[in-house]
């Protein structure tokens, strides 16, 4: 009798044992989930006043230090801006500069970065290398020119982010222009150029749109745009079964369903999909957190959505939220033939478009490179633009090459 008991109390046992794994297990993961939340963004994003001051007003600032290159110096700064409604908002961003005064006035470059997150803590200058994926900057600082990087309302501040709402970012990026010019010994009130990235290539082309309208106080001399999220419609149906197509269309669908009401989450995803969604959008890009909405993804063979995203009233509002109309300065735009997240195929189709309704564009390609590697240090991008940005503070013609 005692001998039959045995292996029942070694299976009891192992039982108890395998209970015990997979509850450590699920602490952990839950552990390690719980540690790739954003971190909350300090004191200083929270510095603002009542009522807001008008648009472009520097509210407050002080010395930042993080990964500033060597030779300069650097502010992070808080602005007012507006929001595509016309509410009046607050954003942050950082300005770097070389050391040392200069009497005359100085050029500004006016940066808009691509896809961090959508969480307060996912603010460029919240993370830890605030200047991944900036292009040419230490050529630019060589130059004596001024660098200003929004972080985008919503991000660093509070408020929701309008994750590729062009109207929202043009003005975040127009107002940081602003801001900057009123730090006191920068002298940085020569012309600015906008440079962006992917998302922020989207917002720099939207900036260009409406300089003139919303601030024709600065003295806008070009647009150049990297790997630019242009044809939306186009770009979401492209890339949405990818792994970071589903990581940008959880951002997309939650940012557009909170934006307009006529966008309903229910109708474009399913209940896990959403659920997972939601997740992927409570989470930055980059780094080790980027593996919880790596594995998610992997849930979602199919992409996010079980509509297609360009249909109804989601597929207007990308078409509405596509830079489509004039800009009077000169236009760059790079863009990588390998890039596998804004596939070459769809920029060449928006730029054809764009020449052919009268846009003069100076379009470049660039052989063997990716969404980021296009930005990487050593970049053949690089020498280039710079030349490009000099001859736009300098006033020479420009070079579009629209009938190539």
């Amino acid at each position: 009798m005692a001998q039959s008991l045995r292996p029942k109390k070694k299976r009891g046992l192992l039982a108890r044992l395998a209970a015990v794994f997979v509850a450590a297990a699920c602490v952990l993961v839950a552990g390690l989930w719980y540690l790739a939340r954003p971190a909350a963004p300090d004191a200083f994003y929270a510095n603002r006043r009542d009522p807001i001051p008008p648009p472009g007003t520097l509210m407050a600032s002080e010395p930042f230090t993080r990964d500033v290159p060597a030779g300069a110096q650097a502010w992070r700064v808080l602005y007012a801006t507006t929001r595509d409604d016309d509410t009046p908002a607050v954003a942050s961003g950082v300005v770097v500069a070389s050391t040392g005064s200069s009497a005359a006035s100085r050029p500004l470059v006016a940066w808009a970065h691509g896809t961090t997150g959508m969480d307060p803590g996912c603010a460029p200058s919240v993370l830890k290398h605030p200047f991944d994926n900036v292009p040419a900057l230490k050529a630019l600082l060589r130059q004596g020119w001024v660098y200003v990087a929004t972080d985008y309302v919503g991000l660093g501040t509070s408020g929701d982010h309008a994750y590729l709402i062009g109207e929202d970012a043009a003005r975040a990026v127009l107002d940081s222009a602003r801001a900057a010019r009123q730090l006191p010994g920068l002298h940085a009130d020569g012309k600015v150029t906008v440079w962006g990235h992917s998302q922020g290539g989207n917002s720099a082309l939207w900036a260009g749109m409406r300089a003139g309208g919303y601030a024709p106080d600065i003295s806008v001399a070009g647009v150049a745009a990297f790997a630019p999220a242009t044809d939306l419609r186009a770009l979401f149906e492209a890339v949405q079964g990818t792994m970071f197509g589903k990581i940008v269309s959880a951002y997309l669908a939650e940012a557009y369903a909170k934006a307009y009401p006529d966008v309903r989450l229910s109708d474009y995803l399913g209940p896990t999909s959403m659920i997972l969604a939601r997740d992927i959008a409570g989470r930055c890009v980059g780094g080790r957190a980027t593996l919880f909405s790596i594995v998610e993804t992997m849930l979602l063979p199919g992409g996010i959505f079980k509509r297609d995203p360009a249909s109804g009233p989601l597929g207007a509002r990308l078409d509405e939220n596509m830079p489509s109309a004039p800009i009077d300065v000169p236009v760059l735009i790079a863009q990588g033939v390998e890039d596998d997240l804004v596939p070459a195929r769809v920029q060449q189709a928006y730029v054809a478009q764009r020449c052919s309704a009268g846009q003069k564009i100076d379009y470049r390609q660039f052989d063997g490179r990716g969404h980021l590697s296009l930005v990487a240090d050593g970049s053949p991008l690089e020498a280039g633009l710079i030349a490009w940005t000099e001859d736009r503070f300098n006033g020479a013609p420009a070079t579009p090459n629209c009938a190539q």
